[in-house]
């Protein structure tokens, strides 16, 4: 049995199964008794870790498929699964490039341990693993995801390579190698605030209604007023978030991270186009079956909530935890500076000795969705974050945008 939601926000319906249906009321449920219990009103930060995190119920934690498989050149929303598709899963030749950057990494430490955070599918794993492979480098690849099924998805994908992978329960307490996230950041919890008509900060919190949830604005914290007034003025009637998880994670990377450097892939800004005037409504999305809007109270459970990275504020916490900014671009800068060309070379190559024109579009395609700027090639970038690194990577030897992050920020306090 098929039952349609429909996304008002993006004017689109969604059909989900009665299955899901239940699962997103018993979700819903489960919320309406958290806000009750914390008193009619619960911070967007605590209602965004219950709908993607709770145990066997949140999006991320509940089984329900969440990543496509790589789809074909005629694949349109209707006919991928899952809700969103990621870099790796769009072609190898991404996981290949990022190995080469690995690689020099890797080089430069003397050790071969990569640690990969939200490994998701599996894919980028595995072409980090073959890659490196065939550059002789045979790699102790540990992974720390908090999606049990992933995690499932991960170990049967991955079945091939051995003891050679390993699943993490908690981050080690001291690494030296490689660190891998792709898509990382952006799936933490944010905190949601809001200008008054006053110039006073509000902390927006979620509470129960009739009808389902809503959003109630309450003075912020004193804490969290001082940040938001330290990182963009004030703009009556704009609301945005903050990471402050996201920011914490970075501040536990420079506790355990003692050599080595970790690679964050993600969508963002630096702080200046982050809080911009007219980014007025924030960059809170949500994604399901392929389609985004913003309504993030749609279908609890079953859709995934994001934010963008403030990538200011990561480099702002790296630094404040003795971590270097070893480089930040755009993803499309970073693939290219770091052999994406002449991948795409070599495969052109190998098309000519044995074509495969289906496959040959499709890889093309996605090489363009990669690097284009208007999709993945300007919206994602790349950040490197380091402790005893000596030599330049090569991925940030062109267009490095450091200077963009370094320009405002604030001093430790």
């Amino acid at each position: 049995m098929v039952l349609t939601l429909t996304v008002v926000a993006a004017n689109q319906a969604i059909s989900v199964s009665a299955d899901a249906l239940s699962h997103t009321q018993r979700v819903s449920a489960f919320l309406h008794l958290q806000i009750q219990q914390a008193g009619g009103w619960l911070p967007f930060s605590v209602w965004m870790h219950h709908t993607l995190y709770a145990p066997g119920l949140g999006y991320y934690a509940a089984g329900n498929a969440k990543l496509a498989d790589a789809p074909s050149t005629s694949s349109s929303a209707t006919t991928l699964s899952g809700d969103f598709i990621t870099a790796p899963q769009l072609t190898p030749l991404f996981g290949q490039t990022l190995a080469r950057q690995v690689s020099e990494i890797l080089r430069q430490t003397n050790t071969l341990e990569v640690l990969e955070f939200g490994a998701g599918s599996g894919a980028l794993a595995n072409d980090l693993l073959s890659a490196l492979h065939a550059e002789g480098l045979d790699v102790r690849y540990n992974i720390l995801e908090v999606s049990a099924d992933l995690k499932q998805r991960q170990q049967q994908r991955l079945s091939e390579w051995g003891d050679r992978v390993s699943w993490l329960e908690t981050p080690p307490t001291s690494f030296v190698g490689c660190v891998v996230g792709n898509e990382l950041l952006d799936a933490m919890p944010v905190e949601l605030f809001t200008w008054s008509d006053q110039g006073e900060v509000m902390e927006r919190g979620v509470v129960s209604h009739d009808a389902g949830f809503a959003f109630l604005d309450k003075p912020a914290s004193p804490q969290l007023a001082a940040t938001v007034r330290a990182r963009m003025p004030a703009l009556p009637g704009y609301s945005s978030e903050i990471n402050v998880q996201a920011e914490a994670w970075i501040h536990d990377l420079g506790r355990w991270l003692t050599r080595g450097a970790a690679l964050l892939i993600d969508y963002g800004f630096p702080r200046h186009e982050y809080y911009h005037p007219q980014r007025q409504r924030g960059t809170l999305m949500c994604h399901i079956q392929h389609r985004s809007h913003d309504d993030v109270f749609l279908a609890p459970g079953l859709q995934d909530i994001t934010a963008h990275v403030d990538f200011t504020a990561i480099a702002e916490a790296a630094q404040q935890s003795g971590l270097d900014v070893l480089g930040y671009t755009s993803q499309a800068r970073f693939l290219l500076n770091a052999g994406l060309p002449q991948l795409l070379e070599a495969y052109a190559q190998q098309q000519i000795e044995h074509p495969e024109p289906k496959q040959r579009a499709q890889t093309y395609a996605a090489v363009q969705k990669l690097i284009s700027e208007a999709e993945m090639g300007e919206l994602f970038k790349v950040i490197a974050l380091g402790r005893g690194m000596t030599l330049p990577l090569s991925g940030f030897s062109q267009s490095d945008r450091s200077g963009q992050l370094a320009a405002q920020l604030a001093p430790p306090v």
